[in-house]
């Protein structure tokens, strides 16, 4: 699909995770007498395992913790700097005209203070905002009617309920319909 693409912002995380690179293994010595062809199969064979290996741990494992360093992500002091520095470098760039957020629990605020920071360029390029026990309070971050209503029409909160999935749950804030998520169980 031509223009599809995801960005991910991970509100409890300020740094990017780097794999150090792996010192280079000097193999031992070999000082028996086999002949070259046979040393070369075993090389092969070795090779081969470990490419194995490293495919599993990469990819099949990966919750298997990696020698990781930690690369800070400049304007990322917070949550709401990090997703202003992203909309203004990456999303507004972006020939992308139908943008979707889901945001679960303090990814709300954040997209509700993105609103009110870029209100005419998210509105412009934002078509659905998908929300999940959203902490977000649009009384508390002042929130004009117009994000309000719009607001209105092109978010949705599904919350932590024992309601059917997609039961309407009521809620003194106007700002976006709030449905139940079918389960009282949200990971944050």
């Amino acid at each position: 699909m031509e223009g599809y693409g995801v960005i991910v912002l991970n509100t409890n995380e300020n740094y990017v995770e780097v794999e150090k690179s792996k010192k280079q293994e000097q193999p031992p010595p070999n000082d028996t007498d086999e002949p070259a062809e046979k040393k070369e199969k075993k090389d092969d064979c070795q090779k081969e395992t470990n490419k194995r290996r490293d495919f599993y741990e990469k990819y099949r494992n990966p919750q298997k913790e990696k020698e990781t360093k930690h690369i800070p992500i400049r304007d990322n002091s917070t949550p709401e700097e990090h997703t202003i520095y992203v909309w203004d470098h990456f999303i507004s760039r972006s020939s992308a005209k139908n943008v979707v957020f889901v945001a679960h629990s303090y990814g709300g605020l954040v997209f509700v203070e993105l609103m009110i920071q870029r209100e005419a360029e998210v509105k412009s390029k934002v078509i659905s905002v998908a929300l999940t026990d959203s902490v977000h309070n649009v009384w508390h971050q002042e929130a004009g009617k117009s994000i309000l209503d719009w607001m209105q029409e092109h978010c949705r909160n599904w919350v932590s309920s024992s309601e059917p999935l997609d039961t309407p749950v009521e809620f003194m804030l106007p700002d976006c319909p709030r449905v139940s998520a079918g389960t009282l169980l949200f990971f944050s």
